[in-house]
Protein backbone atom coordinates (compact mmCIF):
# COMPACT_ATOMS: atom_id res chain seq x y z
CA UNK A 1 0.00 0.00 0.00
CA UNK A 2 2.63 2.46 1.22
CA UNK A 3 3.67 2.19 -2.59
CA UNK A 4 0.95 3.30 -4.37
CA UNK A 5 0.31 6.14 -1.60
CA UNK A 6 0.26 9.56 -3.53
CA UNK A 7 2.99 11.79 -2.27
CA UNK A 8 1.56 15.43 -1.30
CA UNK A 9 3.05 18.91 0.27
CA UNK A 10 1.02 21.55 1.94
CA UNK A 11 2.04 24.69 1.56
CA UNK A 12 0.55 27.05 4.00
CA UNK A 13 -0.27 25.71 7.30
CA UNK A 14 -2.26 28.33 8.90
CA UNK A 15 -6.04 28.21 10.10
CA UNK A 16 -6.76 25.74 7.14
CA UNK A 17 -3.47 24.47 5.78
CA UNK A 18 -2.85 22.77 9.15
CA UNK A 19 -5.98 21.01 8.75
CA UNK A 20 -5.15 19.72 5.38
CA UNK A 21 -1.44 18.45 6.54
CA UNK A 22 -3.45 16.61 9.42
CA UNK A 23 -6.14 14.81 7.37
CA UNK A 24 -3.32 14.18 4.57
CA UNK A 25 -1.44 12.51 7.68
CA UNK A 26 -4.58 10.80 8.20
CA UNK A 27 -5.07 9.54 4.88
CA UNK A 28 -4.84 5.85 3.66
CA UNK A 29 -3.84 7.18 0.23
CA UNK A 30 -1.72 9.68 0.67
CA UNK A 31 2.22 10.19 2.20
CA UNK A 32 3.10 13.67 3.21
CA UNK A 33 6.33 14.78 2.03
CA UNK A 34 6.17 18.07 4.04
CA UNK A 35 4.64 21.59 4.36
CA UNK A 36 6.13 24.55 4.16
CA UNK A 37 4.76 28.38 5.29
CA UNK A 38 6.41 31.73 5.09
CA UNK A 39 6.49 31.59 8.88
CA UNK A 40 9.11 29.24 10.25
CA UNK A 41 8.23 29.23 13.61
CA UNK A 42 3.94 28.37 12.73
CA UNK A 43 5.91 25.48 10.05
CA UNK A 44 7.82 24.10 12.91
CA UNK A 45 4.90 24.04 14.98
CA UNK A 46 2.43 22.15 12.93
CA UNK A 47 5.51 19.73 12.01
CA UNK A 48 5.87 19.00 15.62
CA UNK A 49 2.11 18.94 16.38
CA UNK A 50 1.70 16.09 13.21
CA UNK A 51 4.79 14.66 12.87
CA UNK A 52 5.69 15.96 9.94
CA UNK A 53 8.78 17.41 8.03
CA UNK A 54 9.01 21.13 7.74
CA UNK A 55 11.27 22.35 4.93
CA UNK A 56 11.94 25.83 4.29
CA UNK A 57 12.33 26.17 0.66
CA UNK A 58 8.68 25.83 -1.05
CA UNK A 59 10.32 24.79 -4.50
CA UNK A 60 12.94 21.99 -2.35
CA UNK A 61 8.97 20.57 -1.20
CA UNK A 62 7.63 20.47 -4.79
CA UNK A 63 10.36 18.60 -6.22
CA UNK A 64 9.91 15.92 -3.99
CA UNK A 65 5.96 15.51 -4.31
CA UNK A 66 3.30 14.93 -6.80
CA UNK A 67 1.09 17.01 -5.47
CA UNK A 68 0.26 19.92 -3.47
CA UNK A 69 -2.31 21.97 -1.53
CA UNK A 70 -2.16 25.49 -1.37
CA UNK A 71 -3.12 26.91 1.48
CA UNK A 72 -2.36 30.97 1.45
CA UNK A 73 -4.13 33.89 1.33
CA UNK A 74 -5.74 34.19 -1.72
CA UNK A 75 -3.47 37.66 -3.03
CA UNK A 76 -0.77 34.81 -3.59
CA UNK A 77 -2.42 32.14 -4.91
CA UNK A 78 -1.47 32.53 -8.23
CA UNK A 79 2.21 33.58 -7.27
CA UNK A 80 2.62 30.38 -5.44
CA UNK A 81 0.45 27.70 -7.38
CA UNK A 82 1.28 28.88 -11.20
CA UNK A 83 4.85 27.53 -10.97
CA UNK A 84 3.69 24.66 -9.41
CA UNK A 85 1.29 23.66 -12.22
CA UNK A 86 3.81 24.57 -14.81
CA UNK A 87 5.91 22.10 -12.77
CA UNK A 88 3.45 19.03 -13.75
CA UNK A 89 1.85 19.18 -10.12
CA UNK A 90 -0.91 18.36 -9.16
CA UNK A 91 -2.83 20.88 -7.16
CA UNK A 92 -5.38 21.77 -4.86
CA UNK A 93 -5.78 25.60 -4.32
CA UNK A 94 -8.15 26.59 -1.56
CA UNK A 95 -11.52 29.25 -2.60
CA UNK A 96 -11.17 31.51 -4.09
CA UNK A 97 -9.03 30.01 -7.10
CA UNK A 98 -7.37 33.74 -7.24
CA UNK A 99 -7.76 37.24 -6.47
CA UNK A 100 -8.58 38.36 -10.12
CA UNK A 101 -10.41 36.49 -13.24
CA UNK A 102 -7.11 36.93 -15.08
CA UNK A 103 -4.62 35.14 -12.90
CA UNK A 104 -7.51 32.85 -12.55
CA UNK A 105 -7.69 32.10 -16.07
CA UNK A 106 -3.80 31.71 -16.56
CA UNK A 107 -4.08 28.97 -13.86
CA UNK A 108 -6.46 26.79 -15.39
CA UNK A 109 -4.40 27.31 -18.65
CA UNK A 110 -1.29 26.14 -17.01
CA UNK A 111 -2.93 22.73 -15.58
CA UNK A 112 -4.45 22.02 -18.83
CA UNK A 113 -1.16 22.61 -20.74
CA UNK A 114 0.57 20.56 -18.26
CA UNK A 115 -2.01 17.86 -17.86
CA UNK A 116 -2.56 17.31 -14.35
CA UNK A 117 -5.42 17.56 -11.84
CA UNK A 118 -6.51 21.05 -10.56
CA UNK A 119 -9.10 21.61 -7.69
CA UNK A 120 -10.00 24.06 -6.05
CA UNK A 121 -11.23 24.18 -2.12
CA UNK A 122 -14.91 25.07 -2.39
CA UNK A 123 -15.43 22.43 0.67
CA UNK A 124 -19.22 23.06 1.05
CA UNK A 125 -19.68 21.26 -2.15
CA UNK A 126 -19.03 18.18 0.29
CA UNK A 127 -21.16 19.52 3.24
CA UNK A 128 -24.02 16.79 3.48
CA UNK A 129 -26.64 19.62 3.06
CA UNK A 130 -25.36 20.32 -0.41
CA UNK A 131 -25.44 16.48 -0.89
CA UNK A 132 -29.17 16.64 0.09
CA UNK A 133 -29.65 19.66 -1.99
CA UNK A 134 -28.10 19.03 -5.11
CA UNK A 135 -29.88 15.45 -5.41
CA UNK A 136 -33.32 17.63 -4.82
CA UNK A 137 -32.32 20.54 -7.18
CA UNK A 138 -34.86 19.73 -10.06
CA UNK A 139 -37.63 23.10 -10.70
CA UNK A 140 -35.40 25.37 -8.38
CA UNK A 141 -37.45 28.89 -8.94
CA UNK A 142 -36.14 30.83 -6.05
CA UNK A 143 -32.82 30.46 -3.74
CA UNK A 144 -32.21 32.86 -0.22
CA UNK A 145 -28.50 32.09 0.99
CA UNK A 146 -27.01 33.83 4.52
CA UNK A 147 -23.82 32.97 5.31
CA UNK A 148 -22.48 35.56 8.68
CA UNK A 149 -19.54 35.08 10.74
CA UNK A 150 -17.92 36.77 13.25
CA UNK A 151 -14.87 39.13 12.31
CA UNK A 152 -11.58 37.30 11.98
CA UNK A 153 -9.44 37.72 15.23
CA UNK A 154 -5.77 39.48 14.67
CA UNK A 155 -2.51 37.85 13.59
CA UNK A 156 0.46 39.07 14.86
CA UNK A 157 2.48 40.27 11.92
CA UNK A 158 -0.73 39.42 9.44
CA UNK A 159 -3.65 41.21 7.96
CA UNK A 160 -6.71 39.17 9.78
CA UNK A 161 -7.65 35.74 7.83
CA UNK A 162 -9.52 36.15 4.37
CA UNK A 163 -9.44 39.83 4.48
CA UNK A 164 -6.91 40.29 2.01
CA UNK A 165 -9.92 40.35 -0.17
CA UNK A 166 -13.32 41.43 0.00
CA UNK A 167 -16.41 39.26 1.44
CA UNK A 168 -17.78 38.24 -1.94
CA UNK A 169 -14.60 36.37 -2.93
CA UNK A 170 -13.77 35.48 0.98
CA UNK A 171 -17.61 34.05 2.12
CA UNK A 172 -20.11 34.22 -1.03
CA UNK A 173 -18.19 32.58 -2.92
CA UNK A 174 -19.00 29.38 -1.89
CA UNK A 175 -22.75 30.13 -1.87
CA UNK A 176 -21.93 31.67 -5.24
CA UNK A 177 -20.62 28.14 -6.34
CA UNK A 178 -23.37 26.19 -4.91
CA UNK A 179 -25.68 28.46 -6.90
CA UNK A 180 -24.37 27.98 -10.36
CA UNK A 181 -23.91 24.36 -9.40
CA UNK A 182 -27.95 24.14 -9.15
CA UNK A 183 -29.46 26.86 -11.49
CA UNK A 184 -29.84 26.04 -15.00
CA UNK A 185 -29.54 28.90 -17.26
CA UNK A 186 -27.47 32.15 -18.02
CA UNK A 187 -26.87 34.80 -15.86
CA UNK A 188 -29.55 37.66 -17.39
CA UNK A 189 -29.12 40.54 -14.20
CA UNK A 190 -26.80 41.31 -11.19
CA UNK A 191 -28.32 43.98 -8.81
CA UNK A 192 -25.52 44.02 -5.83
CA UNK A 193 -24.68 46.39 -2.63
CA UNK A 194 -21.70 46.31 -0.43
CA UNK A 195 -19.94 47.96 2.53
CA UNK A 196 -16.79 48.23 3.96
CA UNK A 197 -17.08 48.30 8.21
CA UNK A 198 -13.79 47.41 8.97
CA UNK A 199 -11.71 46.34 6.39
CA UNK A 200 -10.51 48.11 3.62
CA UNK A 201 -13.01 46.25 0.94
CA UNK A 202 -16.69 44.77 1.81
CA UNK A 203 -17.22 43.18 5.07
CA UNK A 204 -20.87 42.88 4.08
CA UNK A 205 -22.41 42.15 0.80
CA UNK A 206 -25.62 41.43 -0.93
CA UNK A 207 -26.49 40.55 -4.17
CA UNK A 208 -29.50 39.12 -6.27
CA UNK A 209 -29.29 36.88 -9.47
CA UNK A 210 -31.46 36.71 -12.22
CA UNK A 211 -31.50 33.46 -14.49
CA UNK A 212 -32.79 33.81 -18.40
CA UNK A 213 -34.62 30.57 -17.02
CA UNK A 214 -36.27 32.82 -14.53
CA UNK A 215 -35.30 31.49 -11.28
CA UNK A 216 -33.70 34.32 -8.88
CA UNK A 217 -31.26 33.87 -5.78
CA UNK A 218 -30.64 36.26 -3.39
CA UNK A 219 -27.50 35.95 -1.18
CA UNK A 220 -26.09 37.83 1.90
CA UNK A 221 -22.79 37.40 3.01
CA UNK A 222 -20.80 39.36 6.22
CA UNK A 223 -17.49 39.08 7.97
CA UNK A 224 -18.91 41.36 10.98
CA UNK A 225 -21.70 39.57 12.18
CA UNK A 226 -22.79 38.65 15.84
CA UNK A 227 -24.99 36.04 14.78
CA UNK A 228 -22.85 33.33 12.98
CA UNK A 229 -25.04 31.57 10.45
CA UNK A 230 -25.15 29.10 7.33
CA UNK A 231 -28.12 29.00 5.58
CA UNK A 232 -29.50 27.81 2.35
CA UNK A 233 -33.56 27.79 1.09
CA UNK A 234 -34.71 26.80 -2.30
CA UNK A 235 -38.08 27.21 -3.22
CA UNK A 236 -39.41 25.03 -6.12
CA UNK A 237 -42.83 24.64 -7.74
CA UNK A 238 -44.37 21.98 -4.73
CA UNK A 239 -42.06 22.75 -2.11
CA UNK A 240 -39.82 24.71 0.31
CA UNK A 241 -36.22 22.67 1.05
CA UNK A 242 -34.38 24.63 4.17
CA UNK A 243 -31.02 23.60 5.14
CA UNK A 244 -28.31 24.67 8.01
CA UNK A 245 -25.18 24.14 6.72
CA UNK A 246 -23.83 24.83 10.22
CA UNK A 247 -25.86 22.20 12.12
CA UNK A 248 -26.58 19.69 9.13
CA UNK A 249 -29.80 19.85 10.10
CA UNK A 250 -32.84 20.90 7.01
CA UNK A 251 -36.56 21.02 6.50
CA UNK A 252 -38.35 19.95 3.60
CA UNK A 253 -42.38 21.75 3.34
CA UNK A 254 -44.09 19.94 0.38
CA UNK A 255 -46.95 20.24 -1.12
CA UNK A 256 -50.04 17.21 -0.97
CA UNK A 257 -53.35 16.50 -2.02
CA UNK A 258 -54.44 17.18 1.49
CA UNK A 259 -52.20 20.28 2.40
CA UNK A 260 -49.18 20.70 3.38
CA UNK A 261 -46.39 18.02 4.57
CA UNK A 262 -42.91 18.97 6.97
CA UNK A 263 -40.04 16.65 7.34
CA UNK A 264 -37.57 17.28 9.37
CA UNK A 265 -33.89 16.11 7.80
CA UNK A 266 -31.13 15.17 10.24
CA UNK A 267 -28.17 14.70 7.91
CA UNK A 268 -24.75 12.05 8.37
CA UNK A 269 -22.29 14.82 9.93
CA UNK A 270 -18.91 13.97 8.22
CA UNK A 271 -15.51 15.91 8.01
CA UNK A 272 -16.50 17.78 4.32
CA UNK A 273 -12.35 18.60 4.15
CA UNK A 274 -11.27 15.12 4.60
CA UNK A 275 -13.84 14.09 1.48
CA UNK A 276 -12.69 16.83 -0.53
CA UNK A 277 -9.03 15.68 0.11
CA UNK A 278 -10.32 12.20 -0.97
CA UNK A 279 -11.60 13.29 -4.07
CA UNK A 280 -8.78 15.04 -4.76
CA UNK A 281 -6.33 11.99 -4.26
CA UNK A 282 -8.86 10.11 -5.74
CA UNK A 283 -8.99 12.18 -9.55
CA UNK A 284 -5.30 11.65 -9.39
CA UNK A 285 -5.39 7.58 -9.08
CA UNK A 286 -7.58 7.82 -12.00
CA UNK A 287 -5.52 9.69 -13.87
CA UNK A 288 -2.89 7.97 -13.65
CA UNK A 289 -5.34 4.34 -13.95
CA UNK A 290 -6.55 6.02 -17.58
CA UNK A 291 -3.81 8.22 -18.62
CA UNK A 292 -6.37 11.52 -19.17
CA UNK A 293 -6.90 13.99 -16.72
CA UNK A 294 -9.97 13.59 -14.32
CA UNK A 295 -11.34 16.12 -12.63
CA UNK A 296 -11.67 16.26 -9.14
CA UNK A 297 -15.50 17.40 -7.79
CA UNK A 298 -14.44 20.82 -7.81
CA UNK A 299 -12.12 21.89 -11.11
CA UNK A 300 -10.28 24.46 -11.69
CA UNK A 301 -12.88 25.26 -14.45
CA UNK A 302 -15.60 25.32 -11.97
CA UNK A 303 -13.46 27.44 -9.93
CA UNK A 304 -13.09 29.76 -12.26
CA UNK A 305 -16.60 30.03 -13.09
CA UNK A 306 -17.48 30.94 -9.25
CA UNK A 307 -14.68 33.68 -9.36
CA UNK A 308 -16.03 35.32 -12.75
CA UNK A 309 -19.15 35.93 -11.11
CA UNK A 310 -17.83 37.16 -7.81
CA UNK A 311 -15.79 39.62 -9.91
CA UNK A 312 -19.00 40.40 -11.47
CA UNK A 313 -21.04 41.08 -8.15
CA UNK A 314 -18.25 43.14 -6.94
CA UNK A 315 -17.78 45.15 -10.16
CA UNK A 316 -20.66 46.09 -9.46
CA UNK A 317 -21.29 47.21 -6.13
CA UNK A 318 -18.13 49.27 -6.94
CA UNK A 319 -20.47 51.05 -10.18
CA UNK A 320 -23.52 51.16 -7.55
CA UNK A 321 -21.55 53.30 -4.95
CA UNK A 322 -20.23 55.32 -7.59
CA UNK A 323 -23.52 56.01 -9.00
CA UNK A 324 -24.93 57.15 -5.81
CA UNK A 325 -21.92 58.95 -5.37
CA UNK A 326 -21.02 56.70 -1.76
CA UNK A 327 -18.11 57.36 -0.19
CA UNK A 328 -17.24 55.12 2.82
CA UNK A 329 -15.07 57.00 5.61
CA UNK A 330 -11.43 55.55 6.75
Amino acid sequence: MAESKIKVGVIGVGALGRHHARLYKMSENAEVVGIFDVCPENAQNVGREFDLPVFTDMNELAEKCEALSVAVPATKHYEVALPLLRMGRHVLVEKPLAATVEEGEAMVKAAAESKVVFGVGHVERFNPAMDFLEKNAHNTRFAEVHRLASYPPPRPGQHRRGTEVSVVLDLMIHDLDLVLTMFGGNIERIDAVGVPVLSETEDIASVRIKFDNGSVANLTASRVSVDPQRRFRIFQNDCYISMDYANHTGMVLRKTRIGLAKKDINLCEKNALQYELEDFLSAIRKTHETGSVQPPKVSGEAGLRALRLASQISDEIRNYNQRYHIVFAR
